[in-house]
């Protein structure tokens, strides 16, 4: 079938990349070209797909939407983040929704995998699509839905091992995309049966995840104040068969901690005030002060001053990806409170931390009065020596998900 991918990021590129290895023929429209550069020459990145799988398959990256043209069916995989109010900014969604409406095709189906609220596939994306092709929605062209669900950096739920929930406006059209979807995803598909139904079932799969951290965090801070390790709370907890393996953490990216807003947003448009969700997100926002005041009461009367290293400025550990990163808040939170701040990412190089707008520092710059791990990269774990050595005699290592070896850090203070 010919199939158009629009937008090759974390969902989009691991995507066209199963319909190409399938036999599909694939049109990738991306805005950016130095992206579809990189990509034409193997080069992800975001390192979801490898350069040597990249070049195995037959994929036509492009700048130019008038290959959307001969598209049976076109798949947009675009972010819906939030603005700096938290309220869901669709208009990356709605503007390549115009771009798409432009160029459809009598016939064709257009399927959303960005994570919305309920209603705006049908109630915004639709109409905006008719507005610019001139075509009528569920004669002239049909909607689809299937939201993705990529772990970014994880090498085992792969886009052919996750459950595909599918959904089509009307029968034949989830039909022909549950098909075409168990063409690729080997987990199997389950069958929505409406577009809202699946638009919900997305927004509730992160908001779950979402209050489920923001329980460990205020349980930590607990454990905190009770002079106990969060980390053999939870490992006791653990052994009861039904308990929820979840850890303490800050919580950015662009789904968990973004998600939840647009079921706040839909609640509101209906008049319903959510309670629990508002609650988990507050606890969340709330952790990188939380961290940063912690890493300040340790330090004491030396925290004006005091020459701190933080390591890790991505969202989640092993990705390139900084999208709400916490990991800033932390950063300034300790600013502020007089420290120097040196950061450090294994996933960027000195010039690109100066780009981010952080000071780059390293282990080797060492001796530091604080070493704070916030991203535990792999690269850290291997590096567990090097932390110790870049402390000083007296010096904090701060662990926010407990990963490193106590035992390596006995004569250091360790929080």
């Amino acid at each position: 079938m010919d199939i158009a991918i629009v937008g090759l990021g974390y969902v989009g590129l691991p995507l066209a990349h199963a319909f190409a290895k399938r036999g599909h023929s694939v049109v990738g429209l991306e805005i950016s070209e130095q992206r579809v550069a990189e990509l034409k020459v193997g080069v992800d990145r975001t390192n979801e797909v490898a350069a040597e799988d990249l070049k195995k398959v037959s994929i036509d990256y492009t700048t130019d939407p008038s290959k959307l043209k001969t598209a049976k069916v076109i798949i947009l995989a675009i972010p819906t983040p939030v603005d700096e109010h938290n309220k869901p900014d669709l208009s990356p969604v709605e503007k390549a929704s115009e771009t798409v409406g432009k160029h459809l095709n009598k016939g064709a189906i257009v399927v959303y995998e960005s994570t919305v609220y309920p209603g705006v596939t049908e109630d915004i994306c639709g109409p905006i699509l008719e507005k610019h092709s001139g075509l009528t929605c569920g004669k002239d062209f049909f909607l689809g839905y299937s939201p993705e669900r990529i772990n970014p950096g994880d090498r085992e739920h792969t886009v052919e091992h996750i459950v595909k929930v599918v959904a089509g406006q009307d029968e034949k059209t989830t039909d022909i995309l549950c098909e075409l979807y168990g063409s690729v995803v080997q987990a199997g598909i389950h069958r929505a049966p409406s577009i809202k139904v699946a638009e919900m079932a997305k927004a509730i799969e992160n908001a779950q995840r979402d209050l489920n951290i923001a329980f460990v965090n205020e349980i930590a801070v607990l454990c905190n104040k009770l002079g106990i390790q969060t980390k053999d709370v939870l490992t006791a907890a653990a052994t009861k068969w039904n308990f929820l393996p979840f850890k303490p953490g800050l919580v950015g990216g662009h789904c968990i901690g973004v998600d939840p807003y647009y079921l706040v947003e839909m609640a509101e448009q209906m008049g319903i005030k959510t309670h629990v969700i508002t609650a988990g997100r507050a606890i969340n926002d709330g952790m990188s002060k939380h961290v940063a005041a912690q890493v300040v009461e340790a330090l004491g009367s030396k925290a004006k001053g005091a020459r701190v290293l933080v390591l890790g400025l991505t969202f989640k550990e092993n990705v390139p990806d900084t999208r709400n990163s916490k990991s800033g808040d932390v950063i300034k939170a300790l600013e502020k409170a007089g420290c120097t701040v040196e950061t450090h990412d294994a996933y960027f190089s000195a010039d690109e931390i100066t780009k981010l707008g952080w000071t780059p520092g390293s282990l080797e710059q060492g001796p530091y009065d604080a070493v704070v791990l916030l991203v535990p990269h792999k690269e850290y774990l291997d590096a567990q020596p090097a932390i110790a050595k870049a402390l000083k005699p007296d010096g904090l290592v701060y662990d926010l998900k407990s990963i490193l070896d106590a035992k390596s850090f006995q004569k250091y203070r360790a929080l």
